[in-house]
């Protein structure tokens, strides 16, 4: 579908992470831009502010008259919005164009040259390094993303001079599916989403289909060793990366005193002394797929070395939100058994011999269900817990599905069992 022919934007979930990046797009282009959101938040008031009309219950007389004639309005549609919800009836029933939020960004895909990150984890900060690194250099890009970038405190980059886009790739629903990579990277395929996929076989399989969609002249980085088989043309370059192998890979790694330093090992040499901005273990692989887009894409030694030192982060990602002589606060968003393992051994080894209490909210009813076992064991690595109720998100719940079934499961003695609500009480008697 061709952008310029439409006056008019509807969004149906305005106010999700990934919406929102293209309220902001189409804002730019000018276009008229309005949406539906049943939850008033930070985020929805600042598109507002930025110019979407945004109204929050589902009512087909708060749909402005500019989104009313289907010949001119494109309407996008997360995929946690419900089919039985009365302005998703109307816009189908009245027959107007309506694009899946990953068709839309796939139909940008495919004018640009689009540097996709996938991954089950780590592509939200391997997307936010890759969009800095080329933010920094001459080369520029766009980048739509999945978490606010604190060096520019938006989740959207705009460009009037580059061809890059980079995008973060979601698996969710299959909807990298939709997209059109020059370049793609695989961060991790730990299967997920299982509400959606059934088996660890049709995840692997998804992935490897998004492999397939990668342009002629394109290239595959992916992670060492995890379980994808990859589906490129045969004369697509397939490049391997992990922490210490792979075709780019880190060596001489130096962790001490809050900082992470290493040389970045290329196919075509060694870029000494990167220093991480965002000093975590698990930020060096993060930052060496980043790196590795670079180096694909001819981008100079000396801006690669001075974007991975300015990188401040995503907003949720690892985020230092207080720094003290006797307390430290991490929002981080590891939301998957493996990504929480990661983040707690990453605060161990940054923050050697202290207490380490974790504060979790499980995130989705499925997820907790299929996972109870290794959240448990993941969770077993702090020193003491607090266990929040679910979050449901999209779901709705699921008989005997609780946190109670991965609390019973943890095997620390420090651990308590709250309703959100007690949170603010009980760290405030502690």
């Amino acid at each position: 579908m061709d952008f310029k022919e439409i006056e008019s934007v509807y969004f149906l979930g305005i106010g999700g992470i990934g919406m929102s990046a293209l309220v902001r797009y189409f804002l730019f282009l000018g276009k008229k831009v309005a949406g539906y959101d049943r939850t008033e938040t930070e985020l929805t008031q600042q598109l507002s502010n930025e110019g979407a009309h945004i109204h929050y219950a589902d009512d087909v007389e708060a749909i402005p008259c500019f989104c009313k004639n289907p010949a001119n309005v494109l309407v996008v549609v997360t995929p946690a919005v419900p089919e039985d919800l009365s302005e998703y009836r109307f816009f189908q029933q009245q027959h107007f164009h309506m694009m899946k939020r990953a068709q839309a960004l796939g139909e940008i895909t495919r004018v640009h040259k689009s540097l996709c990150i996938a991954g089950t984890h780590g592509k939200t900060t391997t997307a936010s390094m890759t969009a800095h690194l080329f933010k920094q250099s001459a080369t520029d890009c766009n980048a739509f993303l999945g978490g606010i970038l604190k060096n520019y405190d938006t989740n959207l980059l705009l460009s009037n001079r580059s061809d890059f886009t980079i995008v973060e790739a979601d698996e969710y629903d299959r909807s990298f599916h939709s997209l059109l990579p020059y370049m793609a990277v695989i961060t991790s395929a730990d299967p997920d989403h299982l509400d959606i996929y059934k088996t660890e076989a049709a995840y692997y399989e998804s992935f490897a289909h998004f492999t397939s969609l990668i342009k002629q002249d394109g290239a595959l980085v992916m992670k060492k060793s995890i379980p994808v088989a990859p589906r490129v043309s045969p004369d697509i370059p397939i490049y391997m990366y992990s922490e210490k192998e792979g075709d780019f890979h880190a060596e001489n790694i130096c962790i001490g005193n809050g900082e992470i330093v290493f040389d970045f090992v290329t196919p075509g040499g060694k870029i000494e002394h990167i220093q991480l901005g965002v000093p975590v273990r698990i930020n060096i692989e993060n930052a060496v797929a980043a790196m590795a887009l670079g180096w694909l894409n001819g981008i100079p030694a000396d801006d690669m070395r001075c974007a991975m030192a300015t990188f401040q982060g995503a907003k949720r990602r690892f985020d230092l939100r207080l720094r003290t002589e006797k307390l430290v606060l991490i929002d981080d968003y590891a939301h998957h058994p493996d990504e929480l393992r990661a983040s707690i051994l990453s605060v161990r080894e940054l923050y050697a011999g202290r207490k380490l209490t974790g504060i979790f909210q499980p995130h989705l009813y499925s997820r907790t269900r299929d996972f109870v076992g290794e959240f448990a064991a993941s969770l077993s690595l702090l020193d003491e817990l607090v266990l929040l109720d679910i979050y449901p998100a999209r779901e709705t719940p699921i008989p005997g599905v609780t946190s109670e079934i991965i609390f019973d499961k943890v095997t620390i003695q420090e651990k308590t069992l709250l309703k959100k609500e007690e949170l603010l009480q009980y760290i405030e008697n502690k």
